[in-house]
């Protein structure tokens, strides 16, 4: 089981979801990758650029789940609950 930390943005992008209706979607996907952060399905996408390394799932259509997985630790960075694109 891995240990989740929110990063500064992800933890102003949880009240987006609150009040949009994501929430229980998002919560499922976080339990999901505390399990096993690389579990397929729902598929995921390795990002390049800027946010080279990090891990991007769907939340829908719009939003996207960014995260980081640090092996050694068991620890999961999420980093973005909303769009990455901001």
């Amino acid at each position: 089981m891995y240990r989740l930390i929110f990063m500064r943005q992800a933890q102003k992008d949880a009240k987006k979801l609150a009040s949009s209706g994501l929430k229980p979607t998002t919560e499922r996907l976080l339990n999901l990758i505390q399990n096993d952060p690389l579990t397929y399905p729902p598929a995921y996408e390795y990002l390049k650029g800027d946010m080279d390394g990090l891990i991007s799932r769907r939340i829908n259509r719009q939003h996207r789940l960014v995260y980081e997985v640090v092996e050694p630790e068991k620890l999961i960075k999420v980093y973005r609950m909303w769009t990455h694109y901001e």
